[in-house]
């Protein structure tokens, strides 16, 4: 078999997850991909584009990809109390009190087909009646400088930013994961693995094993991923990478089972009928 081409990006839980089959340790999987770490909004554009065999991108993006690629049930991120935080500054009018304050204001996001950010338009429908400002887009590692730094009125973080905002002296006026899992119970689809179809219903599940058991090796043997992951990490705090780690691979990376589909098809269902994007077959998720 010829090596797929995968982008990920270079946060702990993909380096953690992909690290044994990216190095050729899954023994009789599928050979050691060409790896490109990107940034999820560029990802979620090279899938839109058709770039690539394997990607990691929002399930947000799903709607636009879903006739070329297919959704794995393995690799991706999805939880409990992991969502993504709406930060303000600390002199911000806008607070858990009183989030409409967020009216009119300028909030900084990772992309504009981020699950997060799907996730705060559902949420600010009806915490700030009268709609947002200005959208921004920025990498998800700029947005808490420029919050701190006033340049935008709030900012949208993933990630580890759930761990390190209050260095920066923000506050969370929202946890959209809160807000999603009091709404429907259902757990916090976050990033998805795709491969395109045109590979074959073999390849696919060929895949599908590698990855799952990449996952579980990792899990087996959490330090022969350590050099990989913190060499990728922006200079994280190898603390906070375990924070990370241990937050976003979970049993849904192994497999997404029925409570993980619940909550795909319930994201898309929810956001198509507020025409937020289009609307998805049922059979193409599954």
């Amino acid at each position: 078999m010829n090596p797929l081409r995968i982008a990920y990006s270079p946060c702990p839980n993909d380096t953690f997850v992909f690290h044994a089959w990216t190095h050729g340790l899954v023994v009789g999987g599928e050979p050691a991909p060409e790896v490109t770490f990107a940034d999820i909004d560029v990802t979620n554009g090279m899938a839109e584009r058709g770039e690539l065999d394997v990607l990691k991108i929002s399930y947000a993006q799903l709607p636009w990809v879903l006739d070329e690629y297919a959704l794995l049930p393995t690799g991706g991120a999805l939880g409990r109390g992991c969502g993504p935080l709406v930060l303000t500054g600390p002199d911000s009018p806008a607070t858990a009190a009183d989030p409409a304050a967020l009216r009119g204001r300028t909030v900084a996001v990772p992309s504009e087909r981020s699950t997060a950010y799907l996730l705060f338009r559902l949420w600010a429908a009806e915490a700030v009646p009268g709609g947002l400002g200005e959208i921004v887009v920025m990498p998800f590692h700029e947005i808490m400088p420029a919050v701190r730094d006033g340049k935008v009125d709030a900012g949208l973080v993933i990630h580890e930013a759930r761990f390190t905002y209050q260095n920066f002296g923000l506050r969370c006026l929202a946890d959209m994961g809160e807000a999603w899992e009091a709404a429907t119970g259902l757990p916090i689809p976050l990033g998805a693995i795709i491969a395109k179809r045109s590979l074959g219903a073999e390849r696919l599940e060929s895949l599908t094993d590698t990855i799952r058991a990449s996952v579980r090796q990792a899990w087996a043997a959490p330090a022969l991923s350590r050099d990989y992951v913190l060499a990728h990490a922006q200079e994280m705090d190898p603390a906070v990478a375990d924070q990370h780690i241990a937050l976003y691979v979970n049993e849904f990376t192994e497999d997404l089972a029925d409570a993980g589909y619940a909550a795909v098809e319930g994201l898309l269902t929810r956001a198509a009928a507020q025409g937020l994007v289009p609307p998805v077959a049922p059979e193409l998720i599954r």
